[in-house]
């Protein structure tokens, strides 16, 4: 027993330092998740200047989240963490699915595959949004292109076939992706239809005026 007080001093400091590491991630996490909604924000408004700006901010917050929590495996994976890393995940993804550029690697974002193909689920949800606005645009042949990276999105997810404790519960993902591909499917054949109508309108107004 006379060495008890010394293991209770080594159980504290370990304590305490995981403790600090514990809510330093929670403040980053809770920053990285901030910026990932301002990104995809300013995306959607097509404010490129902003987004980018977000994205090298959040990037270096994900940065620091990852370097404060290597020694800590426990912190790393758990829950608040790997969700702040989906949210920046989604924010680069969604980003680059609207500028119609490559999709950066899940190596290039630093991120785990379970992160970050949830992330690519998600910002399949954020392109259904995107083609609501180009239909409201009259734009539904841009439209029709997003539907499709929404598809092969969907395609791919299905892939990943694995129990929910691996891919971080990708599965009610990808349930989510299905719904959000047939709804913007609808939307985008209504829309088709529509135009289809205006033009036929026009036409006939055009000669009926000409008579």
């Amino acid at each position: 027993m006379n060495n008890l007080e010394a293991i209770a001093e080594q159980a504290l400091y370990a304590l305490e330092t995981k403790n600090g590491v514990r809510e330093a991630a929670l403040k980053l996490s809770r920053q990285l998740i901030q910026h990932a909604s301002r990104i995809i924000r300013a995306a959607h408004r097509e404010d490129w200047a902003d987004a980018e700006a977000g994205l090298d901010a959040a990037s270096e917050i994900a940065a620091q989240l990852k370097q404060q929590t290597q020694d800590h495996p426990d912190i790393y994976y758990a829950g608040y963490t790997q969700d702040a890393f989906k949210e920046f995940a989604e924010a680069h993804l969604t980003y680059a699915l609207i500028r119609e550029r490559p999709l950066p690697s899940p190596g290039a974002l630093g991120v785990e595959f379970p992160a970050y193909l949830n992330g690519l689920g998600e910002a399949a949800g954020e392109l259904r949004r995107h083609v609501l606005d180009l239909i409201r645009r009259e734009d539904a042949a841009r439209g029709e292109r997003r539907l499709e990276d929404m598809d092969t999105i969907y395609t791919v997810l299905m892939t990943m076939d694995y129990p929910d404790a691996i891919t971080g519960g990708l599965r009610r993902t990808s349930d989510m992706v299905r719904g959000v591909v047939e709804r913007t499917r609808g939307d985008l054949t209504t829309a088709a239809q529509h135009e289809k109508l205006q033009a036929a309108l026009r036409e006939f107004e055009a000669r009926i005026n000409n008579k």
